[in-house]
């Protein structure tokens, strides 16, 4: 196994737990600014549900978190099948921009939010996936 490969998968790990913590430290000050609290909450409640009692830019750190939840799973994988059966220069350099674009997305959509810019990160972003996942498909079926 290539851990130089998996790398790129742990920074992104951290990355998401850094994008957790900083949705909490935005989003809990807030909602005790308009009078709620988590003691306060319905039983059942989820973090979407109180959208509307929050300011968009304290949302967008929530949004942005759910998306680190989403497409990077694909990520994560492609990593793992690519770090067991030898990874080349070009499988490491494309984690890495893929994890830096990607970073680079959080901070744009928890600050800015200025979608077109937000979705042409995005969209660099699934490039350098979709290079990943043909070279984890070039691996597992032509090796």
């Amino acid at each position: 196994m290539q851990a130089q490969m998996l790398a790129p998968a742990a920074v992104l790990i951290a990355w998401s737990l850094i994008m957790l913590i900083w949705m909490a430290l935005t989003r809990f000050p807030s909602l005790a600014k308009g009078g709620g609290s988590v003691g306060k909450a319905k039983p059942g409640i989820r973090g979407q549900d109180i959208e509307e009692h929050l300011p968009a830019s304290v949302n967008w750190k929530s949004h942005n978190y759910t998306h680190l939840m989403e497409q990077p799973t694909l990520f994560y994988a492609v990593c793992v099948v690519i770090a067991m059966l030898g990874a080349a220069a070009g499988d490491t350099l494309a984690a890495w921009i893929y994890v830096a674009l990607r970073i680079v997305h959080s901070i744009w959509q928890a600050t800015v939010n200025v979608v077109t810019v937000r979705l042409m990160l995005f969209l660099l972003s699934t490039l350098a996936l979709a290079y990943l996942s043909w070279r984890a498909l070039a691996l597992t079926l032509f090796s």
